[in-house]
């Protein structure tokens, strides 16, 4: 298998920075060797920090970057000078990244806006110089605080393909085709299953300047919410897509089966996703008459819009187009 440019998850050990010491200290003057206490507070420890952007569509950039050891803050001195503080890491993802604790699976954080910004790791509280202890009781206070330690552990990024059309099919199916077709994407197409190992994007250019985007998914097989084939790496990309288009091929044995099959394995995988939009189209339709586009027809699901397409011979192209579209906006009219 060639090795791929899309990584869509990576494991990473952190380690914020520790806060600066604050420091005790006493003001020396020219008559009185206890002028007072001056120890300024420690620095605060750097922070990795996430952004969002627009311009990154996978964590290959962050295939190699094992450990992200954040920078301590600096102790305070005398004179109530504030330590510096640690420098703040600042890692770039994509949109539609999640940040976990790789030990106990929480998310920690949630990236789907460009130039949006979130501490992931927060660096440890720089300890308070003993000048802020002196009250009129204890004018020469002894004590200042040593800095908050950072935290550490191994984190997990990742990456959901964000889309606004999903497109779902056993291997094969011609998603890869459609995609070609619609948008200016130029994914790799060859007749033979998973050809699509990665998530390709493309946008459809739509009437008065208007686009949505799609993605073509790796292919489905029955099994996948176990893990089989390319299992919930697939499964997992189809989360943020609010309409899911279901391509199933005109030279199919049983397509009514086909699609329960799909969505058997989007349930058993988060049923939530049967909450989506589904549409249904019948791929390859240029080898269709009339009369075997009725009798296919009958074994579809009656609530899910279907319609018959060819990205061979442009049939339906622009059907589905305005379809997708108005499925899109529904709300928003």
């Amino acid at each position: 298998m060639e090795k791929s440019n899309f990584v869509d998850q990576i494991r990473v050990f952190c380690r914020s920075g520790h806060g600066g010491a604050g420091s005790k200290h006493f003001a020396h003057t020219k008559y009185t060797d206890m002028a007072g206490p001056d120890g300024g507070d420690g620095g605060r420890g750097a922070h990795i920090i996430l952004r969002g952007s627009k311009h990154l569509w996978t964590l290959l950039h962050l295939r190699y970057y094992k450990n992200v050891l954040a920078e301590d803050g600096e102790n305070g001195s005398g004179s109530n000078c504030t330590g510096r503080s640690g420098k703040d890491i600042i890692i770039e993802v994509p949109l539609g990244t999640i940040a976990r604790d790789a030990e106990t699976g929480v998310t920690e954080a949630e990236i789907l806006e460009d130039g949006q910004e979130l501490v992931w790791v927060k660096g440890g509280r720089g300890g308070l110089g003993n000048a802020r202890f002196a009250t009129p009781t204890n004018q020469a206070p002894e004590h200042a605080q040593p800095g908050e330690p950072g935290t550490e552990g191994w984190k997990v990024l990742e990456l959901k393909v964000l889309a606004d059309v999903g497109l779902v099919g056993f291997p094969n199916a011609g998603k890869s085709t459609l995609l070609s077709v619609m948008t200016a994407a130029t994914p790799k197409i060859a007749d033979y299953a998973f050809t699509t190992i990665t998530p390709q994007l493309g946008m459809v250019e739509y009437r008065d300047g208007r686009s949505f985007c799609m993605a073509d998914l790796p292919g489905i097989i029955e099994g996948a919410a176990e893990g089989k084939g390319l299992g919930h790496r697939f499964l997992r990309h189809i989360e943020r897509n609010p309409v899911l288009l279901f391509l199933i091929p005109a030279d199919s044995k049983d397509h009514g089966e086909e699609y329960n099959i799909l969505k058997s394995e989007l349930e058993k995988y988060n049923p939530e996703l049967l909450h989506k939009r589904f549409i249904i189209a019948i791929s390859k339709s240029d080898m269709l008459d009339d009369e075997l586009k009725e009798a296919i027809a009958k074994e579809l699901p009656p609530n899910i819009p279907h319609l018959f397409i060819s990205s061979i011979t442009q049939q339906g192209i622009i059907t589905l187009k305005d379809l997708l579209w108005k499925v899109l906006n529904e709300d928003q009219q």
